[in-house]
């Protein structure tokens, strides 16, 4: 039996429009410039607070922009969102072989137990572990330090990701990573980064993981 830890943004819901247009609202009521789209994918995955400072709002303004990203999220933007064809297979059919399914997310809590909840995902999972209101738990290594408190140890333990942040939150605690290919980050730097493989599709992925 394994326990198999899965990232949300870019790895079982395609996120990306509304983190986009959330963080794009937060950039202009700063007074700052918006990138083009293809920019703004930087985004979907990493920690809210630090990607914002990576656009150059200043370490004073994090919280503002923060709160004005989800002041729009809450209500509309985490539901502009869709989950990846064939996840839901996948997932069923990982369950169904007997192994523990988790969720190790940065984005808050409460924000991915209701879409996953929304899309009917919530389901196959034993546990949703995400990140705080504060920044007291906001990375990956923290999330998934906090999940591994509450598994059972005994358990085969592989990560599944879209972007570095996956690979090196998972290799802090001696946890391996399948990258997707079908999110956010780009797949080779994550090989460089450790990923031991790269799954194309939730079919492939699954017949590595069976």
């Amino acid at each position: 039996m394994k326990s198999i830890l899965f990232d949300l943004d870019g790895t079982l819901t395609d996120s990306g429009e509304g983190i986009i247009n959330c963080a794009s609202l937060a950039l202009r009521e700063l007074g700052l410039d918006v990138p083009d789209r293809k920019a703004m994918r930087a985004f979907v995955g990493p920690p809210l607070r630090e990607t914002f400072q990576k656009f150059g709002v200043k370490p004073e303004d994090t919280e503002r922009a923060v709160a004005i990203y989800r002041s729009r999220y809450v209500p509309i933007g985490m539901f502009e969102n869709t989950p990846y064809p064939a996840i839901h297979a996948m997932l069923a059919a990982l369950k169904d072989g007997g192994h523990q399914l988790y969720v190790a997310t940065s984005k808050p809590e409460a924000m991915a137990t209701a879409i996953l909840e929304r899309f009917h995902l919530a389901q196959y999972f034993h546990l949703i572990c995400g990140a705080t209101m504060d920044d007291s738990r906001d990375s990956k290594d923290k999330v998934i330090g906090y999940l591994l408190q509450r598994m059972d140890p005994s358990h085969q333990i592989i990560m599944i990701g879209d972007t570095t942040f996956d690979v090196i939150g998972a290799a802090s605690h001696g946890i391996s990573t399948i990258a997707v290919a079908w999110g956010y980050g780009d797949p080779q730097e994550m090989r460089r980064h450790g990923a031991i493989a790269v799954a194309e599709s939730p079919a492939q992925l699954l017949q590595m993981l069976l």
